[in-house]
This record gives structure tokens, C-alpha cells and sequence, in this order.
């Protein structure tokens, strides 16, 4: 098969690749399954699915339409080639503004869709908690829905057109046909024909009619994807004379790919909603309360009605970014019920949510009721969304599985099924995450358990039984919006009866009748505890680590990945994470993949140092360490601390490279430098001798050196201790980072006449570099040495009344993030002491404006406008809000922070030769074409040496560290 591979790979204009790597990457999605594909596909033009189907049919094989891969129910885990659209199939093609319709390629993401219909008055309605990153493809392929389903339903309503590839290489276009042009294509020999021929014997037969009607979920049950929608084809003309005009449509959204191969979609799109919403975050002491509550909610016609229960609000406490979005919670509620109304005023939603109150508290339901508007409501709304990913912080090999986390049953039987549900759970000793769409009847119910024991495996598979029962019983669907793929495929028999059963078969056949697309879903599915990411009873090695991984291993934090694809969001979503993948949309450059590799390799090698693999290295190279996975990723997933320990054990193995060793040296090298600075920067920095220390050293040629300081900020700062009269009222430490010290010493000189000038006493105290260099080229044992050492020097004089502040944020905030995993464990509580009372000066001046301690006199009244780009890892252990802050302190000066993410060069990695192209790409995402607008009066502000580096060598800007733009705005 390799040969034929090889051969096929020739003949796309697309990538095709069958090594190991990329097999491993596209083994798992979100869900917990894990399959070897044959190969994965990356096709540029429709001529190359055509020939993936014909080699697919040729060579008896399967393909897997993939888009986002964030399936939650194994839709796109499978022994075929995954064909990842992702890449290339992502055009708008064509809107028609009267007719409200658009039409676009399967890999256009749904907010991104959005961004392009709002200028229009328009949107698509559907909205998963994935819309940042959930491609149309996937969500027809799943008939995706979301938390406003109560009023847009689901991907399937608005689906008006589909231009699809069918198995035998042919193509056709679906859509809303009269009963006359049903009957005509019953008549054309093709496999189009055979299709309908097909369809018509199947539903006009009156028993089969009867059949459907009796066994599929009732009707008021609208969050339904059991099996093939033939429940809804056959109220269709012409099988039901009032029925609406037959449209293969319905068929195709929540087929899971195992129809057709979809090239164009066609979408209904509806007016904006109304401008003015508010969420009431109605909080109770039990699930069950909250459940009786919205059926009250529910009256009010709300737009969504959301669940989270106090599981997902206990992992909130623990990720960075999520606990900012806690600021509503009152105690600790059982749960909370998000009821959204979108009105024309904000007086009309206050009316309403006023009687909704009162309502609740007639009934005992609810003791707090907090309305929020505005930009609240968006922290609301991403603390919702990211309970999936929170649900992975769980410690230890216990989680909260998928297994039957997507069962719907009619609103109104909502809390007797959940009482029913928690039941069985507790007979076998479980308990169960609940949250979300509480106002659609379905709530998503995770139940914790180890997959890693034969246990867990056979709770997993006892569970989805007595649960499927219990469905069929309220006549519920065992799927409302994640699909049956391979976690549900094997109970549709039991959910729609045997005959059903058999007619879905047929129809499977029919479009398919070589079983090319998408096998083993939805119909002949294996068992569902089966194929499983973590097989029962596996072992799994103690790993001995240079960093700590608190309440786990290094493997177990990579496993806190569950796939959800927060990191494949791109730069219009805004955010950081992950800068790679946002420039190259390669599947392979995300943070999923990382830890994809990480995990496989770690749990399956046969090597005793099972970090010694190149595959890991290849797909760890362009991570930037940004640190944006620390906070965006709602698992926690800290890439930058599990690519530095891979480094180190990999190191270990086969020998650090020079230039590592050269990077990671920077201070040594400095200080030999800063001797005679002036013949140092001469060589770095022209044309020939530059060329070639570049050259020998593996840096870009087209990159800029950065120049010495013509003197230390050490010696400036011992001269002018000597020099100064009156030292300040309030003593403050200023930790003298490498960068500063031998880089940027006019910034570290502004940085002292500044706070002197505004009364504080500033001390550099004896200490060592910070470590980040180390860290950032893995060498992390050596980096341990440094940071032990600051901690010995350090935490005797740092306190709560003598912080220590500093300048570069990836040096000063090594403090907060590595240095307490890395302490040893004598320095333990003392490096955690000392991480309480360390900040970057912005965050030290803007608390010090807080207090009134600063003030707006001894400034400039100058208007200036200031366009903020904030620096990777103060976004991610920090924030940018004290910049701004700081930078607003002159009355009139304006700022604007940038929504750039990461600027591209992430200390060495932009210098370095091969990564220098992606770091460009990175910086032009918006960092540079936005700085580029500014006229000369703007002032350009970075915290980040490496990000002022970036934009200077990207645009010839000169960007200022904030600091400096405060010390010149003096009076």
C-alpha cells in the first residue's frame, strides 16, 4: 500500500502524507478514541477529493472527511485516509443579500462566517461553543447547534444546498426539489438516480411509515441525531402530502460524512439579532432546583438558557483566565442557570428578568439573581463555553469521559430523566458533571471515570447501556448535537428498533454502496468501548522530571489535552494561543498536536528514556513557548513547561546543539561584550562580519542583531546610587533581568528616574540572571541552579512592603511561573513566598495609581494616542489591563491595546534561520500591518524587548517599553 500511497501522493495538488507523525496527529479527535489512519490527506482542489475517491474505491479503502477535528463522539477517528479540509477549502464563495443566503467551502469557520455577515445586517444562526474554531463541514456533518438553538435550532434548518462528490467519483447538487423533480430523478441512470430510486421504495412503503413514526424521538424533541434523519424525509412530499418540499438536506446534515463528500454549502442566513442583551445568572442550590427553574425561564421566550453546575465552577477556580469570568458568583451555588434575552432596550430585558425573579422566588427556586449586560456578558459567555476544556483539569487518570454527555429528552421531562439519570449513577457509585443547554432539553453529563483500568472500561460501556434505556423510555435522542459516530453508533439499533435499523443500513448502501466514506459510523459500528485512547489495565511508567507537575505526572498533564481545539482558533478570534498554527493552519503546528505526540510517545514507547524520539522533536520545533496555552487553553495544557522538560530528557539522549548552548549563554556572552560594547556591536552589525557570526551561529541573515548598550545599567545605576541625595520615601527592588542590564539600559535608567521622581527609593540587589534564556532552549537543569540561587539571595529582602519589580516581562515573571516548579524542595516556600511580591513595574505603577499613591499631576497634558502591543507571557501569568492602565495615567493620553497575540519572535526563536519565515508571518498576521496605519504621532508601546525587535526589523518602527513613554510624559 506504501507504493500506491506514493504514487497518489504525485498525483494531488494537495499534500498527502502516511508517516508515522502525521498518523499519530490524526489518530484522535475530542472524543476519546484513538485509531491509526492509513494516511491524511490535505487536498487543494475538488479534482483531488475525486481522485481520494477513486483510489479509496480502487484499493478497497475509506475516506474521512475532517474539518476542525473536534468531534466529540469519534466521527473522524477511523483506519481510512482523513482528509483534512481544513487548509485549503475555507473560501466564501457567493452572498445574496435579499434572499438571505450564502454559500461557502466546508473549512469556513462559523465566526469567521460571521465576521463577513455582520457588515450585512446577517448571520448564521447555530453556535456551538466551538464557533471559534468549528468549520460549516463539521458542523452539517454533525448538525451542530449550541446554546441559542432555542431560537435558531439546529445547522440542519438552515441547510439549503449541498454540491457533493458521491462514492463512485460522480457529482451532484442537493437541494429542495418538487415532488415532479423527484420523480424525474428517480428515472436518470446514475448513482443520483439510484440514490432517490432508493429513497422512494424505502418511505413510501406504509409499514416502514408507521415504523419511523413509532420508534424515532417524538417531535417535541428538537435536538435530535438519531441515525439518519429518515423521521423527517418522510413528513416530506412525497410521502406526506402537507409535507414541506423534499430535500436530501435534511438527510445529509448529521450524516457524519458517510454519504458524500461535500465541496460547497449553502446556508440560510438571518437578520442580526437585537443589539440589546442580558444574561440573569440565576444561581441555586441543586441541579434539580435549576431544572424546575427553567421551565419557568422558559416561558419568557429567552434566546438560551445554560447550565453550569458547580463541577465546572470548582475548575474555574483553578485556570487563569477562567477565574477572571467568576466575578458573578455568589457563594458556592450548586448551579447556575444563564438565561439570555436579546430585546430592543435594556429597560424591556430589566422587565422581564424582574418577573422572572419573581416567579422563581414564588416557587423556592433561587436565592441570587445578578443581571448582567455589555461586555459581562461576553466573560459569561466564555466561561460557559469553556467548560469542555475545564473539564480536563480534572487531577489524575479519573475524568469526566464523554460517553453519555449528549442526551436530549423533551424540556418539560428534563428534571424527572436527570433524577432518573443521577440515579444510576449513584447505584454505581459514580457522579456526573451536568451543564449546558438546560433550555433545549439537553444537558451534557460527563461522568467521571479511569479509562485506564478494566473497571473503567466496563463502567464506560454499563453506563452508555442503562443510559440508552433510560433515553428510549422518555422517547429522548441519544444524541442532541454531537452525533452517534462511534460512542453511539452501536445503540441506534436499540434506539429506533430493528426495522428502523435495517432501513438505515439500506440507506448507507445506497449512497455508498463500496462503504468508502467514513465507515463504522452511525450504521455497523464496533463496539463503543472499543478503539479507545487509553486501553484498559495499560501500564504506564514513572517518569522522573526536572519540574514539578502538581498532582500529577508529565503524562498526565499532557493528557489533560482532551482535543477540544481551542488552540486552532485563528487571529480573527483574538487571543494568543497558538501563534504557529494561526500562521501555517497546519494541524501539526497546534498545541493539540504537541501533546497528540507527547502522549503517544510517552505511553507506547519501547525505548528506555521514552522522551528520546525525533517524531516528539519534530512537532515540539515550532512551539514559541508563549505561555498563551497556560491560560487560553481551558485545560491548562502548559506547552512551553512540557516542551522545556522534553528538550532537557531529549538532551539528555543525544547532546545539546551549539546553538542552544549559544542562546542559552547570552548573559556570559554579554558581559565579555559590554567590555568594549562599541567594537562588539561594529562586528554583530555589519554587513560582512555580521553575515558571517550569523551564519556560523544559525541565525537569519535577513534578522537584525541586537546591539550592546554603550554601559551596563549595573555600573549606570552604581554611579548614580553614589550621585543621588534624597532616596525616596518607599523602597522598592528592581530586579536587574539580562536583556535590561546589557540590551536596554536607557530603559532601565528611565525606569528608575521615573519612580524616583515619583518618590520611591529604587534598589538593585545582588543577584543572577533570571534563567529565562535556559529555560527557553530547555537546558532547565542549569536553569534550576540559577533560580535556586535568586530565591537564596532574593527572599530574604522581598516582602509585601518591599516588592520587587521588573522590566522585561519574560524575565521578571520566571518569578511567578517557573521558578516555584523548579525551587528545590527546601527553597519551596520560600519561592512561593517570594512569587506573591513580585511584578512588572506596570503592574507595580498601575496598583500604586489605584491607591492614589501616583497621580495624573506630574504628567504631561498632552494628547497623545497610544497603540498598545502587549507581550506573550504578561497575556498569559499577567495581563495587559495594568499597561494600560499606567499608560492612561496623562490625562489625555488615549490607548488602544492591539489585538495582535503573539508578535513572531519569542526571544531566539524569530533569529533563528529556519524559523524566521513563520516568525514574519506570525508579526503580519495584524501586529505589523496594524502598526504600519499609525501616523508618526502614535506612539508605538511593547513591554517585550524581543516584541520592540520584531517591529522594528518588520516596519522600521521604533516601539517604546511603556515605561519609557510614562518617563517622557513627566511634566
Amino acid at each position: 500500500m506504501t507504493h500506491k500511497l506514493q504514487q497518489l501522493s504525485t498525483q494531488l495538488e494537495g499534500d498527502l502524507y502516511f508517516d508515522t507523525v502525521m498518523r499519530t496527529l490524526y489518530a484522535t479527535d475530542a472524543s476519546a478514541y484513538r485509531e491509526m489512519p492509513l494516511a491524511v490527506a490535505i487536498p487543494k482542489t475538488k479534482e483531488d477529493i475525486k481522485k481520494l475517491v477513486a483510489f479509496a474505491r480502487e484499493n478497497q479503502a475509506s475516506l474521512i472527511p475532517r474539518t476542525a477535528g473536534t468531534s466529540l463522539a469519534g466521527q473522524v477517528v477511523g483506519s481510512g485516509i482523513v482528509v483534512d479540509v481544513s487548509k485549503h477549502f475555507t473560501g466564501i464563495i457567493e452572498l445574496n443579500k435579499e434572499e438571505h443566503w450564502v454559500r461557502v467551502q466546508p473549512g469556513v469557520v462559523r465566526d469567521e462566517l460571521n465576521l463577513f455577515l455582520k457588515p450585512h445586517g446577517l448571520f448564521f444562526g447555530p453556535e456551538t461553543s466551538t464557533a471559534n474554531r468549528a468549520m460549516i463541514g463539521g458542523m452539517v456533518g454533525n448538525n451542530s447547534c449550541g446554546s441559542n438553538s432555542v431560537v435558531y435550532r439546529s445547522t440542519r434548518e438552515h441547510l439549503l444546498e449541498v454540491n457533493a462528490i458521491l462514492s463512485d467519483g460522480t457529482e451532484a447538487v442537493f437541494k429542495e426539489i418538487s415532488t415532479e423533480a423527484f420523480h424525474a430523478k428517480c428515472e436518470t441512470d446514475s448513482l443520483e438516480g439510484k440514490i432517490y430510486r432508493n429513497t422512494r421504495t424505502l418511505l413510501s412503503n406504509y409499514d416502514n411509515q408507521v415504523e419511523i413514526r413509532k420508534e424515532f424521538p417524538k417531535k417535541t424533541v428538537e435536538r435530535r441525531n438519531t441515525g439518519y434523519a429518515i423521521d423527517l424525509l418522510v413528513d416530506t412530499q412525497p410521502f406526506h402530502a402537507e409535507g414541506d418540499a423534499f430535500n436530501f438536506c435534511s438527510l445529509i446534515a448529521g450524516s457524519e460524512g458517510t454519504l458524500a463528500f461535500l465541496t460547497e454549502i449553502k446556508l440560510n442566513v438571518v437578520p442580526l439579532p437585537p443589539k440589546e442583551t442580558g444574561l440573569l445568572c440565576v444561581h441555586f442550590n441543586s441541579i434539580d432546583e435549576s431544572l424546575r427553574a427553567n421551565l419557568i425561564g422558559l416561558k419568557y421566550k429567552p434566546s438560551a438558557s445554560e447550565l453550569i453546575d458547580h463541577y465546572i465552577l470548582e475548575c474555574t477556580k483553578e485556570n487563569i483566565e477562567q477565574n477572571k469570568n467568576r466575578f458573578f458568583v455568589l457563594g458556592d451555588p450548586g448551579a447556575i442557570l444563564v438565561i439570555e434575552f436579546a430585546r430592543s432596550s435594556r429597560e424591556e430585558i430589566l422587565r422581564i428578568t424582574t418577573q422572572v425573579e419573581a416567579e422563581m422566588r414564588a416557587a423556592g427556586l433561587g436565592y441570587h439573581f445578578p443581571v448582567l449586560f455589555g461586555e459581562d456578558t461576553k466573560r459569561i459567555w466564555t466561561l460557559r463555553k469553556a467548560g469542555l476544556g475545564l473539564l480536563g483539569n480534572l487531577p489524575g487518570d479519573e475524568k469526566a469521559v464523554p460517553v453519555i454527555e449528549d442526551t436530549a429528552v423533551d424540556v418539560n421531562d428534563l428534571p424527572a430523566y436527570i433524577r432518573e439519570f443521577n440515579e444510576i449513577l449513584e447505584k454505581h457509585g459514580l457522579h456526573s458533571v451536568h451543564y449546558a443547554h438546560a433550555g433545549s432539553g439537553e444537558l451534557h453529563l460527563r461522568p467521571i471515570i479511569n479509562l485506564k483500568t478494566k473497571e473503567g472500561n466496563r463502567l464506560f460501556r454499563t453506563i452508555a447501556e442503562e443510559v440508552a434505556t433510560l433515553v428510549k423510555k422518555y422517547q429522548g435522542s441519544l444524541s442532541g448535537e454531537h452525533g452517534d459516530g462511534r460512542l453511539r453508533g452501536e445503540f441506534i439499533r436499540q434506539m429506533v428498533g430493528e426495522k428502523n435499523y435495517k432501513l438505515l443500513q439500506e440507506i448507507k448502501r445506497s449512497w455508498d454502496p463500496d462503504n468508502i466514506f467514513n465507515p463504522n459510523k452511525i450504521v455497523d459500528t464496533p463496539p463503543m468501548n472499543t478503539m479507545l485512547r487509553y486501553e484498559p489495565g495499560q501500564f504506564t511508567p514513572e517518569f522522573k522530571t526536572v519540574f514539578r507537575f502538581h498532582q500529577q505526572d508529565i503524562l498526565q498533564h499532557a493528557e489533560q489535552c482532551n482535543g477540544s481545539g481551542d488552540c486552532r482558533k485563528t487571529h480573527l478570534s483574538g487571543g494568543t494561543m497558538c501563534p504557529s498554527f494561526m500562521a501555517s493552519k497546519n494541524e501539526k503546528d497546534t498545541t493539540r498536536a504537541r501533546a497528540n505526540i507527547l502522549r503517544e510517545f510517552l505511553t507506547h514507547s519501547d525505548k528506555i528514556n521514552r522522551f528520546d524520539h525525533k517524531e516528539i522533536y519534530e512537532v515540539m520545533d515550532l512551539c514559541l513557548s508563549c505561555k498563551a496555552c497556560k491560560s487560553e487553553c481551558p485545560s491548562n495544557v502548559d506547552m512551553a513547561k512540557l516542551k522545556a522538560e522534553f528538550l532537557q530528557q531529549y538532551y539528555d539522549a543525544n547532546g545539546v546543539p551549539f546553538r542552544s548552548k549559544l542562546i542559552a549563554n547570552f548573559t556570559a556572552s554579554a558581559r565579555i561584550g559590554s567590555l568594549l560594547p562599541s567594537v562588539y556591536n561594529f562586528f554583530v552589525r555589519n554587513g560582512f562580519t555580521g553575515n558571517l557570526i550569523k551564519r556560523f551561529s544559525g541565525f537569519a541573515l535577513k534578522r537584525s542583531m541586537p546591539a550592546l548598550s554603550k554601559q551596563t545599567l549595573r555600573s549606570w545605576y552604581k554611579k548614580h546610587r553614589q550621585e543621588i541625595a534624597k532616596k525616596g520615601n518607599r523602597r522598592v527592588y528592581l530586579f536587574c533581568d539580562e536583556f535590561t542590564n546589557y540590551n536596554d539600559a536607557h530603559i532601565g535608567i528611565a525606569a528608575i528616574l521615573l519612580l524616583e521622581k515619583l518618590g520611591y527609593e529604587v534598589v538593585i540587589p545582588e543577584h543572577g540572571e533570571s534563567g529565562r534564556t535556559w529555560l527557553s532552549k530547555g537546558l532547565i537543569r542549569e536553569a534550576q541552579k540559577i533560580i535556586n540561587r535568586n530565591i537564596s539571595a532574593l527572599a530574604p529582602l522581598v516582602t509585601a512592603d518591599t516588592p520587587m519589580i521588573g522590566i522585561e516581562p519574560s524575565a521578571i515573571l520566571t518569578f511567578r511561573d517557573e521558578y516555584p516548579d523548579l525551587a528545590s524542595d527546601e527553597n519551596l516556600i520560600a519561592a512561593r513566598e517570594l512569587s506573591k511580591h513580585v511584578f512588572l513595574i506596570d503592574e507595580f505603577i498601575a496598583a500604586e495609581i489605584e491607591k492614589g499613591n501616583i497621580t495624573q499631576d506630574k504628567f504631561t497634558t498632552e494628547k497623545r494616542l497610544v497603540k498598545l502591543h502587549g507581550h506573550c507571557q504578561q497575556k498569559a501569568v499577567s495581563s495587559t489591563a495594568p499597561s494600560v492602565r499606567m499608560l492612561s495615567l496623562p490625562i489625555n493620553y488615549t490607548v488602544e491595546t492591539i489585538p495582535s497575540g503573539c508578535c513572531g519572535m519569542a526571544g531566539s526563536f524569530g533569529f533563528e534561520k529556519e524559523h524566521y519565515d513563520l516568525s514574519m508571518q506570525i508579526a503580519e498576521l495584524v501586529l505589523l500591518p496594524t502598526v504600519r496605519k499609525q501616523d508618526a504621532s502614535t506612539l508605538i508601546a511593547a513591554p517585550g524587548t524581543s516584541c520592540r525587535h520584531q517591529i522594528h526589523d518588520g516596519c522600521g518602527r521604533k516601539a517604546l517599553h511603556s515605561v519609557e513613554i510614562l518617563y517622557n510624559a513627566l511634566a
